[in-house]
């Protein structure tokens, strides 16, 4: 990622927006804060209306200086000029939650799809919760099973939106038992690192690293040293067998390279930095382990 593009806020749904809100404080206090403006998009919903007046109410109370809502229910209203303005005007864009296939059908390869690339090129942060954030990657978890082991008939997989391209996100993670349908869809496309966000959690992404935001982990399942998978030799109802991926469990605070696929440990103590795990704010970070 280049260094003028805005940040990404990627939250793996469900998060808070009663208390705190300590995710959605961090996307607009990046967005600007008090002169944040804010556009919400809600082509992932068939309730845009209540879902996106929810989080306007949340991002007004936060002190965005404009919060409004762009919905889009056909591919023609991706043309709409009232829309385009918003988004032109924007410091901030956030996809809610829904269904990730709307997003694409609707948006991908649209006027509002290229203006929004373009603004976030210019430095505009994007966020996105739940189906909006399985849309960040340009290849991206459709639906899947989760709670189960790795197969390829596990997940399928469709074309994303691309701000964050060559990897896989899943969300909702590790309350719907996703790590099977993860390690499937990185099995079926040439991606090395997928990422599993819990709900009320976020990864921030800004240049080449992001930082874990929330009450949960970022998973990342590591596949650039696999030694082995059967993927050639399998059907696809028969489970996968992978050797030598790595596995980095990473709580609020803690940071990763995208470039060097490390988690970044130099703020840590040094009793605590050449352990495996560390405990921290009552969770616990696993730097690298093999699995």
């Amino acid at each position: 990622m280049s260094n003028n593009r805005g940040a990404l806020v990627i939250i793996g749904g469900a998060e808070d927006k009663e208390g705190e809100c300590q995710v959605l404080r961090e996307f607009v206090r990046r967005a600007g804060g008090t002169k944040a403006r804010i556009v919400i998009m809600t082509a992932a919903t068939e309730l845009p209306r209540d879902v996106g007046e929810n989080y306007i109410r949340v991002f007004e109370r936060l002190g965005a200086e404009d919060a409004r809502i762009v919905d889009t229910e056909t591919r023609e209203d991706a043309r709409s000029s009232t829309a385009l303005e918003a988004i032109e005007k924007a410091t901030g864009i956030f996809f809610t939650g829904g269904d990730q296939a709307r997003i694409t059908d609707i948006l991908k390869d649209t006027d509002i799809d290229a203006l929004i690339h373009k603004r976030f090129g210019e430095g505009v942060v994007v966020g996105g919760t739940s189906a909006g954030a399985a849309v960040m990657p340009d290849v991206m978890i459709v639906e899947g099973d989760g709670e189960t082991h790795p197969r390829m008939d596990t997940v399928e997989l469709g074309p994303g939106m691309a701000f964050l391209p060559g990897v896989v996100i899943d969300q909702h993670f590790s309350q719907r038992g996703r790590l099977g349908r993860l390690i499937s869809a990185l099995a079926q496309q040439p991606a090395v690192l997928g990422f599993g966000i819990d709900e009320n959690t976020a990864m921030v992404v800004t240049d080449n690293q992001f930082e874990v935001i929330g009450q949960g982990s970022v998973t990342i399942v590591d596949e650039s040293e696999a030694t082995y998978t059967n993927v050639s030799e399998i059907l696809k109802d028969e489970p996968l067998a992978i050797c030598g991926s790595r596995l980095h469990i990473l709580p609020h605070g803690y940071k990763f390279d995208l470039k060097t696929r490390k988690p970044i440990l130099e703020n840590l103590t040094s009793d605590n930095s050449n352990l495996n795990t560390v405990a921290t704010n009552g969770n616990v970070a696993t730097s690298q382990a093999t699995v």
